[in-house]
């Protein structure tokens, strides 16, 4: 697999996996100096060493809280249960809508990264002469700069995605995980354009499987947003996969399979206590 974050899908040939090999010496450095300083942890408080790495996930149940569309095939182990994302959303009053009849592309920033706003502005500008409406928000990023809201669109400083999805045709975002499964949790294609952490990954991802797009952070510009949201608005098919995505998120509650799969860990447990001999207690 292509080391995390970079953006980049599994190779498909003998070359691909053969360069793919080259940097895992220096991952896995990283990863047994993780292991040991885990282990000096675990030392102090009387606990065993591990010889395994990601000695933080439980080998007895690993929950992958994501679209199981979104993941790549691969052979997972028994302990690891892919159940689909774990929402949740802070109530938060309606928001005005952008009038008229045309198709509602939603911005949603990251919360986290680009303070400049940059992405914001791209997608503004992009599509002010489109015949497109917009809905967007800085999610509080205070801006030092003015932004300039084109007749098209309606900005505000922070907005219900549950309110803003259900009725979007197309959301553009930084691809952070949270903003894109609530997205196709509605049925909505994406396009994403990553800033940092997990969001090249997710990008990549989202492109692989048909939903949407991602326009990388070095090509960021209005006319690459403009012809992005033309390309998934006028080609059905990142629609129809979102919406099969859609579909199989209300036949399966991640959070609700979770739930029984921890509940499924506790009631083990206590079967095996019951079954341990008892001793009078000295």
């Amino acid at each position: 697999m292509p080391l995390w974050s970079l953006g980049l899908r599994p190779p498909r040939g003998r070359l691909g996996r053969a360069a793919w090999r080259l940097p895992l010496p220096l991952l896995c450095a990283g990863l047994r100096k993780g292991r040991d300083e885990l282990n000096v942890t675990r030392q102090r408080l009387g606990l065993g060493t591990l010889l395994r790495f990601h000695g933080g996930i439980s080998e007895r149940l690993a929950i992958v809280a994501a679209f199981p569309q979104l993941e790549y095939p691969r052979r997972w182990p028994d302990h690891v249960e892919v159940t689909g994302p774990l929402f949740f959303e802070l109530p938060y009053e309606d928001v005005e809508l952008p009038a008229g009849e045309g198709p509602l592309v939603l911005v949603a920033p990251s919360t986290a990264q680009d303070p400049r706003c940059e992405l914001l502005r791209a997608a503004l500008d992009g599509l002010a002469d489109e015949r497109v409406r917009v809905l967007a928000t800085t999610n509080r990023h205070p801006p030092a700069e003015p932004i300039e809201v084109p007749e098209n669109a309606l900005l505000h400083p922070w907005l219900s995605y549950r309110q803003a999805m259900a009725v979007a045709d197309l959301v553009i975002s930084h691809g952070g995980h949270g903003t894109l499964a609530r997205a196709l949790q509605a049925g909505v294609p994406v396009l994403v354009s990553p800033a940092l952490g997990d969001m090249a990954e997710n990008g990549a991802r989202v492109a692989w499987a048909g939903c949407g797009l991602m326009v990388p952070r070095r090509l960021l510009s209005p006319a690459a947003i403009r012809t992005a949201v033309r390309e998934v608005l006028g080609e059905g098919r990142y629609g129809a996969k979102a919406a099969e995505i859609a579909a199989w998120s209300a036949a399966n509650d991640g959070a609700a399979r979770a739930a029984e799969l921890v509940e499924q860990i506790a009631r083990d447990e206590r079967a095996s206590w019951r079954r341990l001999p008892c001793s009078p207690i000295s």
